[in-house]
C-alpha cells in the first residue's frame, strides 16, 4: 500500500466545525398512551374476539421505540381477551432464516421477555392469489393460520421507488409477510413496476387473510415518534398515502448542497434498508427515486452494531476502509440483493488500510476545483442528522442559512467516535 500512501499523503482534510441542524420535529411525549389511545379511536379492537391467537408482525427497521410500541400492541390485544404472539415480517432480512430474523427482532429489543408475548419465527409462506400478470402472492404461514393479524411499520418515503405508498403497512403485508418468496415475488419485475405490485400484492392479502388493522409510525427529524395512527385494515389504502404525504413533511434532511465529499460514520439494515437511507444522501440504487443533495463521493467508515455483518448499501459507497471489508457477512447481504434484484447495493467499493486514507481518497477524486476549500460533510447515519460536521469551507454558508447553529470552532477531524459524536 506504500504506493497508495504516497499518492494521499499531500491531500489535505479541511478543519471540521460542528453544527446542530434545527427541524420543525412534534415528538410523542407518552409512547404507550399514544399507543392506546390510537386503537381505541379506530374502535379496532371489538374485532378481537376472547381466545382468538393474534399474529402482530413486527419487522426489521430501527423504528423508534419499536419495542415499546410493540410491548403496549401486545397488551392491547390481551386486554381485549386475545392471546397475541409475534411474528417476524422482514422479508428476507435476516439472512433469510427463521432464527435470522428472530435475531434481527433481538436487536431491537423485541423479546419474548419485554413485549410479553412468544415470537414466533419461520419462513414457511401461503400463496393466497396471484395479479394479473401471473405473480404469485406469498403470506407467512404462521400469521395467515392465526385468528386475527396486526401490523406494525413506520410510513416514510422508500429508498427505490415513488407511488401513492411507499415504506409503510402496505409494503410489510406484501414483502415482510410474504417472507423471501413474498419479497422475491414482489421484486421479480424490478422496482420500475413497485408501486402497483405493493398495493394490488396486499389488498390480495388482505382480502384473503384475517388482517384487522395496522399501526403506523410517523417519525420526526429526529428519528422521534411523533405520530402513531391505528388504521383499520379496509382503510389502508386511503389514509396510508395521506400518512406518507406528512412523513415526507417530517423528514431530515442535509441542509448542505451541493457536497464534494459527505462522510458516513456507519450504516446498517437498522438504519435504512439501504444502509444509508437515499433519501439523505441523494444516492439511489435505482432510477425510480430521487431527491436529496448533490454528491460526489460517499466515504463510509462502519458498520452499525445492529446491522451484525449485513452491509446491504455498502455499495453505494464510492470508499471504504478495510476494517469494514472484514466485518462483513456477505451472505446476509447477497440475500437481499438476490431478492430485491438490486445488486449494486453490495458491491465493495474501494477500501483503504484507515479512515485517514478513505477521507483523502475521497478529496482527491471529488474533483473540486481547489481541495483546500473542499465541501466535506460527516455525519454519524442517515437517522441521525441533528448535529453534523461540515468543512471550514462550509462556515460562511451555515452562518446564513436558517435553522443552524454553529457548536464548535474548527478543528482537525476525528477519527475517534467517541470524540466526535460523544
Amino acid at each position: 500500500m506504500k504506493i497508495i500512501n504516497d499518492m494521499l499523503k499531500n491531500i489535505p482534510i479541511p478543519k471540521m466545525i460542528k453544527v446542530r441542524q434545527n427541524f420543525y420535529a412534534p415528538e410523542i411525549a407518552d409512547v404507550p398512551k399514544a399507543v392506546h389511545q390510537s386503537i381505541n379511536q379506530a374502535g379496532v379492537l371489538e374485532r378481537i374476539s376472547p381466545g382468538d391467537q393474534v399474529a402482530i408482525a413486527v419487522g426489521s427497521r430501527g423504528i423508534a421505540d419499536i419495542s415499546v410500541i410493540v410491548r403496549e400492541v401486545v397488551n392491547a390485544v390481551k386486554q381485549a381477551g386475545g392471546i397475541p404472539f409475534i411474528v417476524p415480517a422482514m422479508g428476507s432480512h435476516g439472512g433469510a432464516t427463521a432464527e435470522g430474523q428472530k435475531e434481527v427482532l433481538a436487536h431491537l429489543g423485541v423479546t419474548e421477555e419485554f413485549v410479553g408475548a412468544p415470537i414466533h419465527s419461520n419462513m414457511d409462506v401461503v400463496e393466497v392469489g396471484r395479479l394479473d400478470n401471473g405473480l404469485p402472492v406469498y403470506i407467512d404461514k404462521l400469521a395467515y393460520e392465526a385468528d386475527k393479524i396486526i401490523v406494525i411499520n413506520r410510513v416514510k418515503p422508500h429508498t427505490a421507488f415513488r407511488g401513492l405508498v411507499e415504506s409503510g403497512l402496505m409494503k410489510m403485508i406484501t414483502i415482510g409477510l410474504g417472507k423471501q418468496k413474498g419479497a422475491e415475488a414482489a421484486h421479480q419485475y424490478s422496482f420500475k413496476y413497485m408501486a402497483r405490485h405493493v398495493v394490488d400484492m396486499a389488498k390480495i392479502v388482505i382480502q384473503q387473510a384475517p388482517i384487522i388493522f395496522g399501526v403506523a409510525v410517523l417519525e420526526n427529524a429526529y428519528d422521534r415518534p411523533a405520530k402513531i395512527v391505528a388504521v383499520p385494515a379496509e382503510q389502508f389504502e386511503t389514509v396510508e398515502p395521506e400518512l406518507l404525504v406528512e412523513a415526507k413533511s417530517l423528514m431530515p434532511r442535509i441542509m448542505f448542497n451541493p457536497i464534494d465529499v459527505l462522510v458516513v460514520d456507519e450504516i446498517g439494515k437498522d438504519i435504512s434498508g439501504d444502509g444509508m437511507d437515499p433519501n439523505i444522501t441523494g444516492r439511489y440504487a435505482t432510477p425510480y427515486a430521487s431527491g436529496g443533495p448533490d454528491v460526489t463521493r460517499i466515504v463510509v467508515l462502519g458498520l452499525s452494531e445492529k446491522t451484525d455483518g449485513n452491509a446491504n448499501g455498502i455499495g453505494l459507497a464510492d470508499i471504504t476502509t478495510k476494517k469494514v471489508k472484514e466485518q462483513i457477512i456477505w451472505e446476509k447481504g447477497f440475500a437481499n440483493a438476490l431478492t430485491s434484484t438490486v445488486v449494486s447495493v453490495v458491491k465493495l467499493p474501494m477500501f483503504l488500510e484507515t479512515e485517514e486514507l478513505a477521507v483523502k481518497a475521497a478529496i482527491k477524486t471529488c474533483n473540486a476545483f481547489d481541495l483546500k476549500k473542499v465541501r466535506m460533510v460527516r455525519i454519524k447515519n442517515t437517522l441521525a442528522l441533528r448535529e453534523i460536521w461540515i468543512s471550514e469551507s462550509l462556515l460562511d454558508e451555515a452562518r446564513q442559512t436558517e435553522g443552524i447553529e454553529i457548536l464548535s470552532a474548527p478543528m482537525e477531524m476525528d477519527f475517534s467516535s467517541e470524540q466526535t459524536w460523544g
